[in-house]
């Protein structure tokens, strides 16, 4: 997260009453303003960000892209204000740079690559990657949640691990890619999966585990350094929480608070089954890819892997198999006045891929999802 919050981080502690902390950082697309093609601008418009705001705004690995990053906090209402104030000044900086900002995980109009941010590390990964990192940039949404230490936290992300596909389903917003639909709902997760350490956390028995294949990983030289262990949930390398960062960034606010409460709830039903003796389920390795591809290429309005019973169910019933599962912690946190609606709304609207995909069959046009991502994003 941006800005220098991890100070304010407080962790939370396996089965208690103590409440968790979350914050969340977003990854935006900057695109010309009249031809929605990505736009290499992200030093102009860093320079019209409100100063008050520009702790939490920063450079992401693309100079079309530019990232959020919310304090952490106990209330869905502060998140929410939050990021709304930096949604609405990024815009308005945008704008006044000639651009647009984009909530979305990849780019739909196909244009020039846009160069990369002026990085040494930034530089290295392309020396050892290659080809890896052309298109316009991919932008993704990072959850962040206190926990009270690495070990308990390596015990929490294996208790995720099955749960973690359907909310990879509901964030998909990136159907569209060079100009045309993909056939994914989540094309961004296709082109991040190119990257060798990208994919679902494995099994881990131990915190020491986790340290042990971490270094191995860098030893080998398949990942530069541990900021480049791009699991779909990690321990935080900054902050005493565990990140959750499966998810195209959302296209809405609305969106983005509703996969945060929800994310918020798995890491304390989490605690409460660590506590209680429950065991994580042991999930085998190669369905959770399986399952994890299903929700790009379907996203929430198709079928999903039904991870726990097996087989195929329509994601929605798997969402709300979740929802279940985390409805005492919604409520412990005060977050059920806040979710059933966002909940209802993401039922009738629809992903944001399909409403991508709305706009475009009733346009024909991508510049009119294009106009319809603008001004989803300073919703």
């Amino acid at each position: 997260m941006a800005g220098g919050v991890a100070e304010q981080v407080r962790p939370a502690t396996a089965g208690t009453s103590e409440l968790l902390t979350v914050g969340v950082e977003e990854e935006f697309l900057l695109v010309d303003a009249a031809t929605g093609i990505a736009a290499p601008a992200v030093d102009a418009v860093l320079a019209n960000v409100p100063p008050e705001l520009r702790g939490q705004v920063q450079l992401e690995f693309q100079t079309s892209q530019i990232e959020i990053g919310s304090p952490p906090g106990l209330c869905l209402d502060a998140l929410r204000h939050s990021l709304g104030l930096l949604r609405t000044g990024v815009s308005d900086a945008a704008e006044q740079a000639g651009v647009r900002l984009l909530a979305v995980g990849t780019g739909p109009v196909d244009g020039p690559v846009p160069p990369l941010v002026d990085n040494p590390r930034f530089h290295r990964m392309i020396e050892r990657y290659g080809m890896l990192v052309p298109g316009p940039g991919l932008n993704g949404m990072h959850v962040h949640v206190g926990v009270p230490d690495p070990e308990t936290g390596v015990r929490v992300l294996d208790h995720l691990r099955p749960w973690l596909p359907v909310l990879h389903a509901a964030t998909a917003n990136s159907p569209f890619y060079a100009g045309r639909d993909t056939g994914y709902a989540s094309w961004r997760s296709m082109l991040w999966n190119r990257w060798p350490s990208v994919g679902p956390m494995p099994w881990l028995d131990s915190h020491e585990h986790y340290e042990r294949l971490l270094r191995e990983l860098i030893e080998s030289g398949v990942i530069l350094d541990e900021g480049m262990l791009y699991w779909y949930s990690r321990l935080s390398a900054r902050y005493p929480t565990v990140e959750i960062r499966i998810g195209d960034v959302c296209a809405s606010l609305d969106d983005t608070i509703l996969v945060a409460a929800l994310v918020r709830g798995l890491v304390g039903a989490a605690l409460d089954d660590i506590a209680a003796g429950r065991p994580a389920p042991r999930i085998d390795h190669h369905l959770l890819v399986s399952a994890h591809w299903r929700a790009a290429h379907d996203g929430l309005e198709g079928l999903a892997v039904d991870l726990l019973g097996g087989g195929l169910r329509p994601a929605w019933e798997l969402l709300l198999r979740l929802v279940d599962r985390v409805g005492p912690q919604l409520a412990r946190h005060g977050d059920l006045d806040n979710v059933t609606p966002l909940l209802e709304k993401l039922r009738s609207q629809g992903s944001g891929a399909a409403r991508q995909r709305a706009v475009h069959d009733r346009t024909g046009d991508l510049g009119s999802v294009v106009d319809h991502l603008a001004a989803a994003t300073r919703s």
